[in-house]
């Protein structure tokens, strides 16, 4: 297992981009760009910044472009509203949420608790993601008790193979154990530093409850900072790109 800890060790990484501010005399300052983008895929709003807020975060410091997907809108996630209702609310809430990540959000048009995985959703996924060329995609882990986080998964995870495998692939864990589920991570991110601000972020998805909701997450960032030896973590699973065997 690999143990990013950049706010500690010079030259570190975090899922293979520099990071640390003293890795290099040339690393830019604070939310300039630097040509790199990373998008972050959820199935609902809320997903992303629970999900990852921390990395986001910390990517937009070290000067990447953040772009945040959301497959749906959330139009089954508030109880006693229309669908229309639940996604203009949940919608507001995604992109307050982005206002504090510095993410761009990007909403598709599959339906909270109906998604599906046809031709047509993967053509949307690969052509979301052959747009942005990214060089760096996170996503839901496929081994997970809700349905639409399986299906972004696998809509995703299909994108990477068609487009070449052109950008690294990670997985994210969301409410792990009643969720996520089989995760065993590859790699860590220490986010003590900007912890107060993803719980912030995440706090912008009013309607979900979140002072209920983030108690899970909670326990996850401190269970993960134990595993990395540092106050507050959050867990990836990297998807190790197919290489040719090698000839004997």
């Amino acid at each position: 297992m690999i143990k990013m800890t950049a706010t500690t060790l010079a030259g570190a990484t975090v899922l293979g981009l520099p990071l640390d501010a003293q890795a290099s005399d040339s690393r830019p300052a604070e939310g300039q760009n630097t040509g790199k983008k990373v998008m972050v895929i959820g199935a609902h709003p809320d997903d992303p910044e629970t999900g990852c807020g921390g990395l986001m975060l910390l990517l937009g410091q070290a000067g990447y472009e953040v772009v945040s997907v959301y497959l749906t809108h959330g139009e089954a996630g508030i109880e006693g509203k229309s669908h229309d209702e639940a996604a203009s609310i949940r919608t507001r809430e995604a992109q307050n949420a982005c206002a504090v990540t510095g993410a761009r959000p990007i909403f598709l048009t599959q339906i909270d608790g109906d998604t599906r995985i046809d031709a047509q959703r993967y053509a949307q996924v690969r052509q979301v993601i052959a747009q942005e060329k990214p060089s760096l995609v996170l996503t839901h882990w496929p081994v997970d008790s809700h349905r639409d986080h399986c299906v972004c998964s696998v809509l995703v995870r299909d994108a990477w193979r068609r487009l070449g495998y052109s950008f690294a692939l990670y997985y994210f864990e969301v409410m792990t154990g009643m969720q996520t589920q089989n995760f065993t991570p590859t790699d860590f991110v220490d986010i003590t530093a900007v912890a107060a601000t993803k719980r912030q972020a995440c706090n912008c998805h009013v309607s979900q409850n979140m002072d209920d909701l983030y108690t899970w997450h909670d326990k996850m960032e401190l269970f993960r900072g134990m595993q990395a030896g540092v106050t507050r973590a959050e867990a990836y699973v990297r998807q190790w790109t197919p290489r040719p065997a090698t000839q004997l």
